[in-house]
């Protein structure tokens, strides 16, 4: 039995998929699977009911995976306190951003980190906030930066910043002459909504919980569209296609200027419009593991954020 094997059953088991466990291990498929059999046939227990369509987890495979996590994590905490105990400042930090996050505050951290230490480059990964939590708790991250809510199961966890959504509505929209709107005009428009999975999705459905249903049903066709990541959603904004709700910092600069100077041509066609009275905000928060020992590591990465140009938002300490 090696650690490679327990990472290989723990990415199959959080993939249901032996092609994209195999992806996120960086091996081939043919190597996972032979790992992974292997292990079966020391332990002489099947750990994964195989099918043409899914991969599922049997129930002693899940309290082995489990265990492999455990282990898994020790295993890093290991690494880890010999990094420590050189330099915690030196050699990469891997670092897990969420979708909504990473466009808009990665170019400003990368630059900070370089400036400040470029001892500790980042290694970046983008994903879902479920993805995120499962390879921080397997050690594949260091830490992920995250908008509550989120399961913590025990992380340690340092808010970050309070983050405002803004309205965005077609130029030619009849809101698009207000200076503001509130979550009850929004009601009867046709709501472009990021897909499943996205946690950003789940907090416009707190402001407009009406969307909630519709998304589900016949009638949602027409009163909510569905897109990938929130750059296609402004596309299809700026096409006249619908609303929807951004956090502040994915606004650019020269949309909120009295007199922009220059815009990119799509963004041109959005408005972007506050909330009245108090917006509805999402908490951004940085989370590890309570066994990571590098701690100056993620004080100096605390500190490259605070340092960002963070418009709009309120830094929390």
């Amino acid at each position: 039995m090696t650690l490679t094997e327990l990472k290989y059953i723990v990415a199959v088991a959080r993939e249901r998929h032996f092609g994209k466990a195999a992806e996120a291990c960086y091996v081939s498929q043919p190597t996972l699977s032979v790992a992974v059999k292997k292990l079966e046939e020391e332990l002489d227990v099947k750990l994964f009911e195989r099918s043409a369509n899914e991969v599922a987890v049997t129930a002693l495979g899940q309290e082995i995976v489990r265990q492999a996590q455990s282990v898994l994590e020790q295993a890093a905490a290991i690494k880890e306190m010999a990094k420590r105990g050189k330099n915690p400042l030196a050699g990469a930090l891997t670092l897990g951003v969420i979708y909504t996050i990473s466009p808009y505050l990665l170019p400003s951290l990368v630059r900070q980190m370089i400036e400040h230490t470029p001892e500790m480059p980042l290694m970046l990964q983008e994903n879902f906030t479920v993805k995120l939590l499962d390879m921080l708790r397997t050690g594949e991250i260091d830490c992920t930066i995250l908008a509550e809510p989120f399961p913590d199961a025990g992380l340690a966890v340092a808010p970050l910043y309070d983050e405002p959504f803004y309205a965005a509505v077609p130029m030619k929209h009849p809101f698009a002459s207000q200076t503001s709107v509130t979550s009850e005009q929004l009601k009867n428009e046709t709501m472009l909504l990021l897909g499943s999975g996205h946690c950003f999705r789940d907090h416009v459905l707190e402001v407009c919980p009406e969307f909630a249903r519709f998304s589900s049903n016949a009638e949602g066709i027409r009163k909510s569209f569905e897109g990938s990541s929130l750059e296609t959603i402004k596309h299809m904004v700026a096409a006249g296609m619908g609303v929807t709700l951004v956090p502040r910092l994915s606004v650019p600069k020269e949309a909120l200027q009295l007199k922009p100077k220059r815009q990119r041509q799509d963004e041109a066609y959005i408005k972007y419009l506050p909330f009245e009275g108090d917006p509805p905000t999402r908490r951004v928060v940085l989370a590890w593991r309570r066994s990571f020992t590098r701690y100056e590591a993620i004080a100096a990465l605390r500190n490259a954020i605070y340092a960002c140009e963070l418009p709009g938002v309120t830094r929390l300490s």
